[in-house]
């Protein structure tokens, strides 16, 4: 069988670019991805024994909890506290924003760039946008 390789050419060069335009793509995703991932690897490790795999406040710990663990997919509870004061909570705990003694300090365990993308996350989870 013969095939002319000047006709297929033209077709060849197409599928080049959009297969290069779909992995460049991929890469772009596999960032933000990569971003998330990482908040969301931190809130598994550390959050989810008091907040709950539905970070409804309900984890594992929280039935033994005299006060219970903030709701993290309640939009009008988290949509009033600022993004300084979580940033704050999750790095220095409860007490340094005159909450639960419960919450624990991360921030000898998660640098700050960590703690800002929990804290997207947090806003992403609530579906409650950024509040500064």
């Amino acid at each position: 069988m013969k095939t002319n390789f000047g006709q297929r050419l033209p077709l060849l060069l197409k599928s080049a670019l959009l297969l290069g335009s779909s992995l460049m793509l991929a890469g772009q995703a596999g960032a933000a991805e990569a971003y998330t991932e990482r908040a969301l690897r931190n809130y598994d490790t550390y959050c989810v024994q008091c907040h709950g795999i539905n970070r409804n406040g309900r984890g594992i710990n929280s039935r033994d909890m005299s006060v219970q663990p903030r709701d993290h997919s309640d939009a009008k509870g988290m949509g009033d506290i600022p993004n300084e004061e979580i940033f704050r909570v999750i790095k220095e705990g409860g007490l340094a924003v005159n909450k639960s003694v419960l919450m624990p300090a991360w921030g000898n365990v998660m640098n700050d760039e960590e703690i800002r993308e929990l804290v997207a996350y947090l806003r992403f989870v609530c579906k409650c946008g950024s509040t500064n």
